[in-house]
């Protein structure tokens, strides 16, 4: 049994889990500073002034008094919503799901890169070399790709049309600065 602990430990995928949990408990607390700290306070102050951590209503006051805390009225034995806090909780939860969105995002873009040197089977769209005469996936006869920019026969046309045109235009302007040198 313990030789099976080490070899789950060993295999990567409880220390990825392992790292995963302490980062994002670390997270955690950065998202909620930032929400608690640096964004709140200045919407409160737009809105007039209102600290958000202490946005609060009572819900049964049998003393009928007033509480400028959540602490006070609690300590005074009186039931509370606490809208602040949930709201706090919720700009948290926002923040957290956009900078994961963010980090899957950008991983998903660096593991979904194929090499330079692979392009997709015209057949099965598994991804092989350049080089390949034969799918490995599907088995089809493939043609290699020419490694380099593969042009389309129609744009080698109009490419050599398009030289062909710019040459001539440049033959005659230099034809008609040369006349005008010599006078």
């Amino acid at each position: 049994m313990l030789k099976e602990f080490s070899t789950f430990v060993q295999r990567g995928n409880a220390i990825d889990m392992a790292v995963g949990i302490i980062v994002g408990s670390v997270m955690t607390g950065v998202v909620n500073s930032l929400v608690k700290d640096v964004i709140m306070p200045p919407i409160g102050l737009l809105i007039g002034g209102v600290d958000f951590s202490q946005w609060f209503f009572v819900l049964n006051n049998p003393a009928g008094g007033h509480y400028e805390t959540i602490a006070a009225a609690q300590a005074a034995g009186v039931t509370t919503l606490n809208l602040g806090i949930f709201l706090n909780s919720v700009v948290s939860f926002f923040i957290t799901m956009f900078a994961i969105f963010l980090f899957v995002r950008t991983m998903n873009k660096m593991r979904d890169k194929k090499p330079a040197n692979t392009h997709a089977c015209p057949y099965c769209k598994s991804t092989i070399s350049n080089a390949a005469t034969k799918c490995a996936f599907c088995c089809s006869d493939v043609e290699p790709v020419e490694t380099g920019v593969v042009i389309d026969s129609d744009l080698k046309k109009s490419v050599k049309q398009a030289t062909k045109i710019a040459t001539n235009v440049a033959d005659g302007a230099l034809k008609k600065i040369k006349k005008i040198t010599k006078r």
